[in-house]
């Protein structure tokens, strides 16, 4: 993903995008500066995670520049979310279908060894080395939603 984004970078430079280039520059500027952290992004997972934030906090500052009757700013922020969300929506990902089945399996292979049944016992069967999930582009969030869901019903 990474790759892709530095090559997109040069696309735009010599495009002239201003506004797709600042939105590149500031995504790899992110990831070098998470490279120096105690958690570097190293899957396309991890990258999906921060382009969702990012988007998120654009659309919510575009909002914040609407109500504030700053239409040049909220425009300049909604089209930089509608960057993060193209990109956000190149990464592959399981399908909620297959998560929602991996979740009953599990269910009810736990229900059919009497086991005892809780959401964190599911999750780590799930999403912990050696789970279901584990090293597949899985989103955590999404896994956690399913299992409180198959626990509510």
């Amino acid at each position: 993903m990474l790759l892709k984004i530095k090559n997109d970078m040069k696309v735009a430079m010599r495009e002239k995008d201003k506004n797709r280039l600042n939105v590149l520059k500031g995504l790899v500027s992110d990831y070098t500066n998470a490279s120096k952290t105690a958690k570097p992004i190293k899957t396309d997972i991890q990258m999906l995670s921060m382009l969702r934030k990012k988007s998120e906090n654009a659309k919510s500052n575009a909002q914040g520049f609407q109500a504030a009757s700053r239409q040049d700013l909220s425009e300049k922020e909604q089209a930089e979310a509608a960057v993060l969300d193209e990109y956000a929506g190149t990464v592959q990902t399981i399908s909620k279908e297959e998560i929602e089945a991996a979740v009953k399996s599990v269910i009810d292979d736990m229900n059919a060894k009497q086991e005892k049944l809780d959401k964190g016992t599911v999750l780590k069967r799930l999403i912990a080395p050696g789970g279901v999930f584990d090293g597949k582009p899985v989103e955590k969030p999404v896994v956690s939603q399913l299992v409180h869901a198959a626990f509510a019903k």
